[in-house]
């Protein structure tokens, strides 16, 4: 991996002049910031990840928070959906708890999350992105895949000049910044991107993939999460260049199917494309609780709320799923995922909370939750979704009656009507993330 100091041509991330000596600065205009590397201009696929987005975003709505530590989350009993660099330096990481994150950095400053700001930054992202190339595949609000392969002659210079040329024009157009990774395939080029945050614009070729994939530790394989790096650890693998010397049929034998991606994966070996429209695998929303909550009676009105909402969005996306999905989270931050496939696809509020209910009902042993949430998977078009029921009259009539609801929130608003369970209960929570993917 590289970023300045190889054989080649290179050129000023900042000027964009392509030079060939390469002396610590640029000889137009001074700048460090200068990119070399023996395969810069054959390489294509790249990257692209925003730093610290919304943070960054809140920054440079408020210049005041500039030179201070940010925390966006949802007060104290949430978490940390991101901070940004000088918080990070103090020890505050995503998903930490809200209270963790203040111990650790007392004077930052938190501030809620405003999706609908950060969203409509992040179409404007994408809108930049798909100037560049047809071939952008999403992979958050603020990140993506490219591939510019065959877009030299459209844009008049190679991938990598395209590339610092963009990440130029974020900040000056966005106010945010963006790192770079570009390599020959999707596994490395988000290596790279993490490499040099923030502001980075890191490359990784063909011919020093292997070298330098050997020395790094096994966690950097995607997939490889803390339990099973755990495992791998137990069984002396540390390092990547221990499975470059192992043979696929042992990895599989040991790791089944993952075997597979370790033995292809360590050796920089990743045929997948980058598909300019990815579908998404579920559609859920949760929130996170101001107190605990134990008792089905507290916990039905806040699951009708999220199911109604889940059953929005894939009204609105004309999609329906076939699995029905909990989420429960204890007090002491652990995960219960309980879920349901139905007879046949839904997109109804109704029959989502009904199955949600359900499920719902063999977990309130007790246990105080400060999370809940509900979503929807196998999603497929709505062509088989909702067929009338001719044994349960009830649940047609129902369904009869949401379509109803529905007409009148699209005319009066979404707080026009609501149902008997999430107006006697009012609000307990606060909805903290939708989630599509």
């Amino acid at each position: 991996m590289s970023t300045s100091n190889s054989d080649g041509f290179g050129f000023c991330r900042d000027c964009l002049v392509i030079q060939q000596a390469m002396n610590g600065r640029c000889g137009s205009c001074g700048s460090p910031r200068l990119l070399r590397h023996a395969e810069l201009y054959d390489l294509s696929l790249a990257h692209i990840d925003c730093d610290a987005f919304y943070a960054a975003v809140e920054k440079r709505d408020d210049p005041t928070l500039r030179d201070k530590p940010v925390i966006i989350g949802g007060g104290k009993r949430g978490v940390v959906s991101t901070a940004c660099y000088i918080a990070r330096i103090n020890g505050v990481r995503s998903a930490m708890p809200m209270f963790k994150a203040l111990q650790a950095c007392p004077e930052a400053v938190v501030i809620r999350p405003d999706m609908k700001k950060y969203s409509s930054v992040g179409r404007e992202l994408r809108d930049m992105m798909r100037a560049l190339t047809p071939l952008v595949e999403p992979i958050s609000i603020d990140e993506a895949f490219l591939d510019l392969a065959g877009t030299q002659r459209l844009h008049g210079e190679p991938a990598a000049l395209v590339l610092a040329r963009f990440s130029n024009r974020i900040e000056t157009e966005l106010g945010i910044s963006a790192s770079v990774g570009l390599s020959y395939c999707k596994f490395l080029a988000k290596v790279a991107s993490d490499f040099q945050k923030p502001r980075g614009f890191a490359v990784i070729g063909r011919r020093e993939a292997l070298e330098f994939l050997g020395t790094k530790p096994v966690s950097l394989i995607w997939g490889v999460g803390k339990a099973f790096n755990a495992t791998l650890e137990r069984d002396g693998i540390r390092l990547i260049g221990q499975l470059q010397t192992m043979e696929e049929t042992e990895l599989m034998r040991r790791y089944g199917t993952m075997g597979q991606r370790l033995f292809r994966l360590s050796r920089g070996l990743d045929t997948r494309q980058v598909h300019s429209r990815s579908a998404a695998k579920s559609v859920s929303s949760e929130t996170t609780f101001n107190s605990d909550l134990s008792s089905l009676d507290d916990l039905v009105p806040v699951l009708r709320s999220l199911s109604e909402k889940v059953s929005a969005r894939m009204k609105k996306s004309e999609i329906a799923g076939q699995t029905v999905v909990l989420k429960l989270k204890t007090q002491d931050f652990k995960l219960r995922t309980r879920n349901r496939q139905l007879p046949d696809p839904t997109q109804l509020a109704d029959k989502i909370f009904q199955t949600g209910v359900e499920l719902l009902r063999k977990e309130t042993d007790g246990t105080k939750y400060r999370l809940i949430g509900i979503g929807v998977s196998d999603l497929c078009n709505t062509e088989r979704a909702d067929p009338p029921e001719f044994i349960d009259s009830q649940s047609t009539k129902r369904a009869v009656a949401e379509g109803a609801i529905d007409s009148l929130r699209r005319k009066f608003g979404d707080q026009a009507i609501e149902t008997g369970y999430t107006f006697t209960k009012g609000h307990r929570a606060r909805p903290q993330r939708d989630l599509e993917g």
